[in-house]
């Protein structure tokens, strides 16, 4: 229920980046995306591939079923917009990553970063096959392009470089969590 949390809360808080001013404080601006991806991977990487697929598995399940989890809400019609391919993505994408996290010498934040990064790659993968698919049966008005960039492109930068810092805070996570 850890991982459910976890993806749940990552949905609410928009992802950002600090900087200090220069009258002082902090000034902080915000990137686009969520934090949803990355706590989803975060979760697959510290406590494994099944944690990481039931928890996706249990998230989707709760917004399909009309528990208002997902950006626009949440209930059966979300299999018709754009952005399903990736929430659809997340299990095997939480699988893969949380598999990899486990082989043996692992013990690396790149190489933890690189498990995120190849499951962001099945998220992007999913997302891109149901946006093509979508437009090829004229689901949506949009242009493809637009839709790609829109869902893919803009949210996959910023993901990429979250992943950097999953793969730093997935290591000693797991170590206080004894879970090597």
């Amino acid at each position: 229920m850890t991982g459910v949390f976890l993806i749940t809360v990552g949905n609410l808080i928009q992802a950002g980046i600090a900087l200090p001013c220069f009258h002082g404080g902090i000034n902080i601006i915000p990137l686009a995306s969520n934090l949803q991806v990355a706590a989803l991977l975060l979760t697959a990487l510290v406590f494994g591939p099944r944690s990481g697929f039931l928890a996706a598995l249990i998230y989707m399940s709760l917004g399909l079923l009309q528990v208002p989890l997902f950006g626009v809400g949440g209930n059966i019609s979300y299999f018709l917009t754009p952005s399903f391919g990736y929430l659809a993505g997340f299990m095997p994408a939480a699988w893969l990553a949380g598999q990899f996290s486990r082989q043996q010498r692992m013990e690396d934040p790149l190489k933890l970063s690189m498990s995120a990064i190849l499951g962001l790659g099945v998220i992007q993968l999913s997302g891109i096959l149901n946006i093509l698919l979508g437009h090829w049966s004229m689901r949506w008005s949009d242009p493809l392009s637009q839709l790609i960039i829109k869902y893919s492109i803009s949210p996959c930068l910023v993901q990429l470089a979250l992943c950097c810092g999953i793969g730093l805070l997935a290591l000693p996570l797991r170590k206080l969590l004894l879970l090597n």
